[in-house]
């Protein structure tokens, strides 16, 4: 069986597991919020930690709390930043709408754990709130850490995976830079142009994508912490933040600073709220092209088959030698989700009343859910997929020179009405174009092959 202690907070006595770390509010916020499972990821774990270890370097500079306790509440923090005491933070994402039971975990573990960094002839006693939570409140330290989170995860995860896809989009274009295919409006036959030129277009929405989230970085920088309860900085130092953001940014190499104006960074998650929205125009751009790959290899015989994608699994359990795209398939759904995401981030950014937030729970974990999803399914997607990709050379080819579109070149030599006859009637025949407009006009062989030459089309002009 397991062995309990009995720990006491303001509202009396609690049974807590006997090796856990954590203490009484934290047993009651898993009594009360048996929801759904769900814990917080790494990286808010790991910005908690880091808030409490350098809040409590300054506090201890700032002579607030005893400079021999802020050294050990720093230590037991930084092991809470690099992730050795993950399984201490039990609490459920649908909780107190503040985070407080979150904020509270951290301050019992950390005390916990100072607490024992401490010499045993020491007589201090460590409190989770008169010394690791000193200065802070939860509704500043919350909206700190999920800035903080989706700062650093979006620097250093979600950034780097756009630009990765980019790259290898721009590489297969240049690689297959020769090869001509049909373009499609409408899923139907349109102009030609080059797979270069198609995969120039995706590279850009990438590259377009991380711009939009690297310009929101701007406002998510400025840092709630120092406001304490309403905004107004009760009970911290009036030096408090400013040194947090200038420590802060030592320690990431990230330019954090101190928020604006603490009323707006408290009571609003509007800088969650926007980049919510980048991480869904990023999930929307990457849903098009991922699309747009299973169209262009749909097949290999009844479908476009114009590309191959990697074949990395069997695809079917009841079908030999099927394949499927599941790279793309993975990514779709992780965009589907980024989406979904959104939404409710989009309707936690309304349950700003006053002076607070109270869905910042929500708000955190889905927007660092999306910066993560998106960051592993983008990265994925450029080294096991479009890396990967072959164009079906001959079968391009040859769908290029079938298109009776392509007649849309002599516009402006027989006119618009006499193209549209030709082009139905190639189709109809199954003939070429060129066949049909010897037939139909006064212009040479010699003057086809280079008006309807495939590659010209592509460059645009009469």
């Amino acid at each position: 069986m397991e062995k309990f202690r009995v720990e006491k907070d303001s509202l009396g006595k609690v049974k807590v597991p006997a090796e856990a770390l954590y203490g009484a509010q934290t047993q009651r916020a898993i009594d009360n919020f048996p929801i759904s499972g769900i814990g917080f990821n790494r990286s808010f774990i790991g910005s908690l930690g880091l808030i409490k270890a350098i809040a409590a370097q300054i506090n201890g500079q700032l002579g607030l709390i005893p400079k021999q306790i802020a050294a050990v509440v720093n230590k037991a923090a930084l092991e809470v930043n690099e992730g050795k005491w993950d399984d201490e933070f039990p609490v459920d994402i649908y909780q107190t709408g503040s985070g407080t039971s979150t904020n509270m975990n951290a301050n019992e573990v950390i005390a916990n754990r100072a607490q024992t960094l401490l010499n045993k002839k020491s007589k201090l006693k460590i409190h989770p709130n008169d010394h690791v939570n000193f200065g802070q409140s939860s509704n500043d330290v919350i909206p700190t850490v999920i800035r903080i989170a989706a700062y650093v995860s979006c620097q250093y995860s979600l950034l780097p995976a756009l630009k990765t896809l980019q790259a290898a989009l721009v590489d297969k274009g240049s690689e297959y830079a020769d090869v001509v295919k049909t373009g499609r409006t409408h899923l139907m036959d349109a102009m030609p142009l080059t797979v270069e030129q198609a995969f120039s277009g995706y590279a850009r929405q990438a590259e377009l994508g991380a711009e939009r989230v690297a310009g929101v970085l701007e406002r998510l920088r400025e840092l709630p912490l120092g406001g304490t309860a309403v905004g107004t900085g009760i009970n911290t130092h009036p030096r408090f933040a400013s040194l947090f953001a200038k420590m802060l940014s030592k320690e990431t190499g990230l330019p954090f600073k101190e928020a604006t104006n603490h009323f707006e960074a408290q009571g609003t998650v509007d800088a969650p709220v926007e980049l919510s929205g980048a991480l869904k125009s990023v999930a929307v751009s990457v849903l098009k092209i991922v699309n747009d790959l299973r169209w262009m290899n749909s097949g290999p015989n009844a479908g476009l088959g114009e590309l191959q994608l990697a074949a990395l699994q069997p695809g079917s359990s009841i079908m030999p030698g099927k394949v499927n795209p599941v790279i793309e398939e993975s990514t779709a759904m992780v965009c589907a989700q980024v989406i979904g995401n959104d939404t409710a981030i989009n309707l936690g950014g309304i349950a700003g009343s006053f002076e607070l937030n109270t869905m910042l729970p929500l708000v955190g974990h889905n927007l660092l859910e999306s910066i993560r999803l998106l960051s592993n399914a983008i990265f994925n997607l450029a080294d096991k997929s479009v890396t990967k990709i072959t164009f079906c050379r001959e079968h391009v080819a040859e769908a290029v020179n079938k298109n009776p579109i392509l007649v849309t070149a002599l516009n402006p030599i027989i006119g618009y009405e006499k193209a549209a006859q030709i082009a139905k009637k190639a189709f109809k025949e199954n003939r070429s174009v060129k066949d049909v407009v010897l037939e139909n006009t006064d212009l040479s062989s010699k003057q086809l092959d280079k008006l309807l030459d495939p590659r010209n089309m592509t460059k645009g002009g009469l």
